[in-house]
């Protein structure tokens, strides 16, 4: 059998233990994109949506999934993470709301799956919130942009140029 991570010997699913590991700064940016129409993007941005203020909701949602991603991503080891930040970029011509996600610990092991969760979740509360103007919100783009620390290094992503 191959020799994964999360599969011991008897090909049963484990978390990996990650006891022997050196403790280390480590830190994680993802990204996403929520696109939708017109109308919808300018009640986001003039506070119009009924349900309440879209962007600081959507930022609280972010921030609350990133501190329990161990309880949604099976093997994820439940951290206590030391800071999140959930940021917004609106995007006029295209009407979409860009996201990003950093999230910091020293710790043992990264916190890639709590950016990702926090935009993921900062993503779905846009749409919640707004989807009685927009059935047809996409939501698009999630992915990691940086991470540092531990044993693997430094990784960037290659963002293509527009």
């Amino acid at each position: 059998m191959p020799s994964f991570t999360h599969i011991d010997d008897a090909g049963r699913v484990r978390m990996v233990d990650v006891t022997a590991k050196a403790p280390s700064d480590r830190r994680a940016v993802a990204q996403g994109v929520v696109r939708m129409q017109r109308a919808t993007f300018e009640k986001i941005l003039q506070q119009g949506i009924k349900k309440g203020n879209v962007l600081e909701t959507a930022r609280i949602a972010g921030i609350m999934a990133a501190k329990r991603t161990a309880e949604l991503i099976p093997m994820c080891h439940p951290l206590n993470i030391s800071h999140v930040q959930v940021d917004f970029f609106p995007d006029e011509q295209r009407h979409a709301i860009g996201i990003r996600a950093q999230v910091r610990i020293f710790h043992r092991t990264g916190v890639e799956m709590e950016a990702l969760t926090a935009v993921s979740v900062a993503a779905l509360t846009i749409y919640d919130m707004c989807k009685s103007y927009d059935r047809a919100m996409e939501i698009s783009d999630i992915g990691l942009l940086q991470k540092s620390g531990g044993k693997s290094g430094t990784f960037e992503r290659e963002v293509p140029r527009s």
